[in-house]
């Protein structure tokens, strides 16, 4: 699978939430952080998702924001803490990558104004904050 979405997490379904039209898809990968995919129950049965099958979390770099800490009261349903092991700014924009307790590596895309704002640097903490929304679900 080659795409540009800079964040391909392999995982094993842990959970699967299912509603009238969406399901709630729950990703493991590792003992902590696990990701919930918001997704369609065509795309649940199409891929075939089912506990215990592998796949892929792919979230774009646009699509994650970062916290200093965990955030009570967001309606967003992943939040990861980590480690920062990157800091990348560009002209406006920068990319932050951080790695959890278990190793998984996510990188956001955020503005240069925000990276010296939260005071993101290398060796720091922070919180990747990702909408279930905006998390797509991929196999083999």
């Amino acid at each position: 699978m080659k795409i540009s979405a800079r964040n391909q997490i392999k995982g094993t379904v842990k959970a699967v939430k299912e509603g009238a039209v969406n399901a709630v898809v729950v990703i493991s990968r590792g003992n902590h952080n696990g990701l919930k995919a918001d997704i369609t129950m065509d795309s649940v049965k199409a891929l075939g998702l089912e506990e215990g099958k592998e796949c892929y979390a792919v979230i774009k770099a646009t699509n994650v924001m970062f916290a200093t800490q965990k955030i009570e009261g967001i309606s967003a349903r992943n939040q990861i803490e980590g480690k920062i092991v990157k800091v990348k700014e560009g002209a406006v924009n920068g990319h932050v990558t951080i790695e959890d307790v278990d190793g998984m590596k996510i990188c956001g895309s955020i503005t240069n104004e925000s990276i010296d704002a939260l005071g993101l640097k290398e060796g720091g903490k922070a919180v990747a904050v990702i909408k279930a929304t905006d998390v797509m679900v991929a196999v083999d």
